[in-house]
């Protein structure tokens, strides 16, 4: 077992890109050559709210990361809603309407129950249980699906506990691409998790465990940002990988518990819907990112969207939407 201890995504990416690079071996896999970490591998965040990725090299999507969090706490599995900010997502399909694995629909549909609503009922009635287990993976389907299926779940199950007041978060996962998936999409989307279950307890955001099995990266994937790896070495990390989340801050996404669920479906149901939120998350960085997304997919002056964005009051989010929107109006002035 190899441990890799960071303080937020940002650092623990060169970390183990660094780990990789020691230790990694050639493996086939069904949808390219990945070079493994032979060994599971656990990575402890211990500030899991700074969650975003800036690394130009990477180009990771804000936009996807963000809403796709949403559609989970929402308990989607739709296509249609994840694909407008990642189109890609439609190749995971294998009906071309809905995603067999969503988390968000185990957590909250698929089980025939709410199961993240009873975690957190558990939790609030004994504060000290060890049983609070949100499960994705369902044996009852998953182990009868033959190889071809696209899309099954690969973290399978995330355990809360409170300790001191913080709600700590342990994620289980069978097969994780270090790119893509735990320093991409997990990061963002199971410590959004924590963070709601947190604020619907009332207490803060502890520490996160990302137990990976098998832990890769996809080869063709991994060329663009394999040299992060020497910023795993403080002395050449300056200035190249300041910790930025000294310079930006999240925002806090619940104010109103009682009624954060009612925003988001609100929300979800109709973007377009001005008022009657009672969580300023949801005036304040849902609704910014969300237009400036649309008006760069509908192929808008990205100039305005840039100037949307700049409305965010979540600094983190803002930074990375930006400079997301202006890598990709350099790269249209350079055709």
């Amino acid at each position: 077992m190899h441990v890799i201890r960071a303080r937020n995504v940002h650092q623990a990416l060169p970390l183990a890109l660094d780990l990789l690079r020691g230790v990694g071996v050639p493996r086939p896999s069904r949808y390219g050559d990945v070079i493994v970490v032979p060994e599971p591998v656990t990575t402890v965040y211990e500030r899991p709210y700074e969650r975003v990725l800036f690394y130009p090299e990477r180009d990771a999507n804000p936009f996807f990361h963000f809403f796709e969090s949403l559609w989970m706490l929402a308990g989607r599995n739709d296509v249609k809603f994840v694909a407008q900010f990642a189109k890609r997502m439609e190749t995971f399909s294998d009906n071309g309407v809905t995603l067999h694995g969503a988390y968000g629909h185990r957590w909250r549909n698929a089980f025939g129950f709410d199961q993240l609503e009873l975690v957190i009922q558990l939790l609030k009635n004994h504060p000290g249980s060890r049983r609070a287990m949100l499960q994705m993976w369902d044996c009852r389907v998953d182990l009868f699906t033959d190889e071809n299926m696209k899309d099954l779940p690969c973290n399978t199950v995330a355990h809360f506990q409170i300790d001191n007041g913080s709600l700590n978060m342990t994620v289980f996962c069978r097969s994780n691409d270090l790119i893509w998936g735990a320093y991409g999409a997990n990061a963002v989307h199971f410590s959004v998790l924590q963070e709601y279950v947190a604020g619907m307890l009332e207490v803060s955001v502890g520490r996160y465990w990302q137990v990976s099995d098998n832990f890769h990266a996809y080869t063709i994937t991994l060329k663009p940002v394999e040299h992060l790896a020497d910023l795993a070495d403080p002395y050449k990390a300056e200035p190249r990988c300041p910790y930025w989340f000294d310079q930006v801050q999240p925002y806090p996404m619940v104010n109103n518990p009682r009624l954060w669920m009612a925003d988001l479906y609100k929300f979800m149901e109709n973007p377009d819907s001005e008022g009657g939120y009672e969580n300023p998350f949801f005036y304040q960085v849902v609704r910014p990112l969300y237009f400036a997304h649309r008006l760069y997919k509908e192929k808008g002056p990205l100039l305005h969207a840039i100037r949307i964005a700049e409305e965010c009051r979540a600094s983190d989010w803002k930074k990375a939407a930006i400079e997301w929107l202006k890598r990709r109006q350099a790269k249209k002035e350079a055709q």
